[in-house]
């Protein structure tokens, strides 16, 4: 196990240093130019330890070279300097970075989760999991023009990551600055794209490709996500009570009837190394986000293509239509247009 003042080099990229902090399985290394660098405690050797005492302990394998006179150093706190401030860092740009551990086993490799803070303000927040039922995953305080590790998402747990809820106050320390507005932002993932290589890109904060998912941006959230703020939900309920208006429900094209193909090639690149549970899931979870994105569109009529086969898929689809969506109607789609293949859901 490293401890602090370890002296260890990097497994996938040349270099090293010592090890400054630690914050659970992630590691932060002071390099020679002063720059701290947070890696995964599993991605660095220990080259040189310490003892209780924080006194270096004799390398009984590689003889020690005597460096007569070496002044004893001090490993320093990283603290943020004024002078890293950008001016585009003014504006709030944070991200939630998806990194994949090995992009040529996408079926199979698990994934780490990261927070990016590329603006010039410290970051106090709260990190879950969950729609309804929020779990607390992170809290804490991230620095400016730096990314924090939150989690790692193992591939059994890909298809419950679909709802992340951020929470953050922003703020500079020892100086006046632009009041931010609270951040209370909901994203919504669609899970199939962890297994499609072009959701992952070439992007300024990993050495890796990754896939980032926008918090806010320059000030401002990011289009299709949604934010919610307690100033705008009271904003709203002022103009309802001075513009009282008789709302209806949407009215819905019954003639227009959504076409949903759960061939698990049409929602996945590639099905190396997936079991066959694996691809259940993946077809299951587009099978639920369509249902969730139209419950409240009376009418809707949605055709689920998922194929005669052996008829496992449509088994498991009528399960959970009869179990969380029990007041919508099923039935066979038409027989000419989908032969045996596919099952309608009309909204109700």
């Amino acid at each position: 196990m490293v401890k602090i003042g370890d002296k260890v080099r990097y497994l996938n990229a040349v270099g090293g240093g010592v090890i400054s902090k630690i914050q659970k399985n992630l590691v932060y290394v002071l390099e020679s130019d002063g720059f701290e660098t947070p890696v995964l405690a599993n991605e660095v050797v220990v080259v040189n330890t310490v003892n209780q005492y924080n006194f270096p302990t004799e390398d009984k394998t590689i003889p020690e070279q005597v460096i007569e006179n070496e002044p004893v150093q001090e490993t320093p706190v990283y603290e943020f300097d004024e002078s890293e401030e950008t001016k585009e860092g003014e504006a709030l740009s944070v991200y939630l970075a998806l990194v994949p551990d090995d992009l040529k086993q996408m079926q199979t490799t698990k994934t780490e989760c990261y927070l990016v803070n590329s603006s010039n303000y410290y970051l106090s927040f709260n990190f879950f999991r969950g729609e309804d039922e929020l779990e607390l995953k992170e809290n804490g305080v991230v620095e400016p023009q730096t990314k924090l590790w939150l989690e790692t998402v193992e591939k059994e747990d890909v298809n419950a990551f679909t709802s992340i809820r951020f929470q953050a106050i922003a703020y500079k320390k020892n100086k006046s600055f632009t009041v931010k507005p609270v951040i209370d932002t909901v994203l919504t993932i669609d899970p199939t794209k962890f297994y499609k290589l072009h959701s992952f890109t070439e992007n300024d904060y990993f050495d890796k490709k990754a896939w980032l998912l926008p918090i806010i941006e320059n000030d401002g959230v990011a289009e299709d996500y949604r934010i919610v703020e307690a100033e705008l939900k009271s904003a709203l309920a002022q103009k309802e009570r001075v513009e009282p208006k008789k709302r209806f429900p949407a009215k819905v094209n019954k003639n227009t009837v959504i076409e949903v193909d759960l061939h698990i090639n049409q929602l996945v690149d590639s099905t190396v190394g997936m079991s066959n549970f694996d691809m259940l899931q993946v077809q299951l979870g587009k099978f639920n986000e369509v249902m969730r994105a139209n419950l409240k569109k009376r009418g809707q009529k949605i055709v689920f293509i998922h194929g005669k086969g052996e008829g496992v898929l449509r088994k498991e689809i009528e399960k959970v239509l009869k179990t969380s969506y029990r007041t919508c109607y099923f039935q066979n789609a038409s027989f000419q247009q989908y032969g045996f293949g596919a099952t309608q859901v009309t909204i109700r």
